[in-house]
């Protein structure tokens, strides 16, 4: 049955290998068992059902990609978009939870017609990389500034508007030494630096009395308090339309450049470079992103974890299914997950702003007309709170300045469609 449903010869690979390979992707992407519920949290969703939500969407997400794709890529809600869907669009706009989880589901929706008729090659090919590379690296700058203010580091300060905090409080220690750590364990290329940072930190913290366990293994908590709570009506309000693109825009990118990037590592391209099956896999995302948010959690998408697999030699759509049933065994364990603080989060949260932070390496400095709008656009995510607030000044820059140097011939119409609507958009709000 597993030949037949994977075929694994064809791939040359084996069910021990197969195995090992989905274990090692979970254990390279576990944390979000602990991050996204603390991140979530702060919304007023429930602790306990953001849990569950967790664990079954990245299970759906990853069983649908394994079985349907046969790719060996897991899936869980994103890390940077679960920030923006707490930080700013709740939290600073004012939305509620179920308003917001009802634009998730919207962007999945959109996505999935998308990817149903292709037009998400036209969309992916109009948007230039840079631009691209420096919102993935905005993106890490926020939550840079998110990890820093949870782990007590980065304080408010109405003169200067942020300050530094106390490093001598036990939080802010325990946060460093938990990044220096999972910084290490990854150089030192070790499955699973980033949990075994979160589990050290929040060990010493209960071992230090600034935080409790009450057990490890329990049943899973009720899923009640945010299953089916999504409000779609609410997120079809004009001012949510930016933060739906937003949603989608950010999806789509990152699953496309993690789909495409794992797959060359695993010699999956065909002669042409290009990848098949490619519109399964985005089928499944796109499933996934809706299911999780009628679950209640922020999008789900295909994680850059897998490479770690991969690497360990996965080739099939078992690897995912692997990740899968381990994402479901999770589900026993939401003690510890409730017994991890925000700052034992924090280094986990700094440690991936790093990894997205690194593709601004791939950004021509010599060319002004590409590195101002893209130096414009990763640093208003974090200065204005919001990814789309970054994305819109991204776009906008990009537009006027090459429009301004002569270069407008490089401009594709995608590009001049969406900056006049990020225009319209920020008037609104000057208004």
């Amino acid at each position: 049955m597993l030949e037949k449903l994977f075929q694994l010869k064809a791939h040359n690979t084996t069910l021990r290998t197969e195995v090992l390979a989905g274990l090692t992707t979970f254990l390279t992407m576990a944390y979000i068992l602990f991050v996204n519920p603390s991140i979530l949290a702060e919304t007023g969703m429930d602790h306990g059902a953001v849990f569950v939500a967790t664990c079954l969407a990245a299970a759906i997400g990853s069983a649908i990609m394994g079985l349907v794709a046969n790719y060996p890529i897991a899936l869980a809600p994103g890390m940077g978009l679960n920030a923006f869907f707490t930080y700013t669009v709740v939290l600073t706009m004012g939305y509620t939870w179920q308003t917001a989880l009802g634009a998730v589901f919207l962007s999945g929706a959109i996505f999935f017609l998308l990817s149903i008729f292709k037009i998400r090659e036209w969309i992916i090919h109009s948007i230039p990389l840079a631009l691209r590379s420096g919102i993935a690296a905005g993106i890490g700058l926020f939550l840079a500034i998110i990890a820093l203010k949870n782990a007590g580091i980065v304080v408010d300060n109405p003169a200067t508007l942020v300050g530094l905090g106390d490093l001598t409080a036990g939080g802010p220690l325990l946060a460093c030494l938990g990044f220096f750590l999972i910084a290490a364990l990854a150089y030192r290329k070790i499955t699973g630096a980033v949990m075994i940072g979160i589990l050290v930190v929040t060990v010493l913290s209960i071992i230090l009395g600034l935080s409790e366990l009450n057990g490890v293994v329990s049943m899973p908590p009720s899923l009640v308090p945010t299953f089916m709570q999504l409000d779609i009506m609410g997120a079809l309000d004009i001012g949510l339309l930016s933060v739906i693109f937003a949603f989608l825009f950010v999806d789509l990118f990152d699953t496309s450049g993690t789909l495409i990037g794992v797959a060359q590592k695993a010699n999956l391209l065909d002669k042409d470079g290009r990848m098949p099956r490619l519109g399964r896999a985005l089928l499944a995302d796109s499933t996934a992103t809706m299911a999780g948010a009628a679950l209640g959690t922020s999008t789900t998408t295909s994680y850059i974890e897998s490479a770690a697999g991969i690497s360990a030699g996965g080739r099939t759509g078992l690897t995912a299914c692997v990740v899968a049933l381990l994402f479901l065994l999770s589900l026993f364990f939401a003690p510890l997950a409730g017994a991890v603080p925000a700052y034992a989060t924090a280094p986990a949260l700094l440690f991936v702003a790093v990894l997205m932070m690194s593709s601004l390496a791939n950004i021509d400095w010599e060319d002004l007309t590409v590195a101002a709008p893209v130096a414009i656009a990763a640093l208003a995510m974090p200065l204005t709170f919001s990814i789309a607030n970054g994305i819109a000044f991204g776009f906008i820059a990009w537009t006027a300045i090459k429009l301004l140097a002569g270069r407008w011939r490089e401009l594709s119409p995608a590009m001049w469609v969406l900056s006049i609507l990020f225009v319209i958009k920020l008037g609104w709000f000057a208004g």
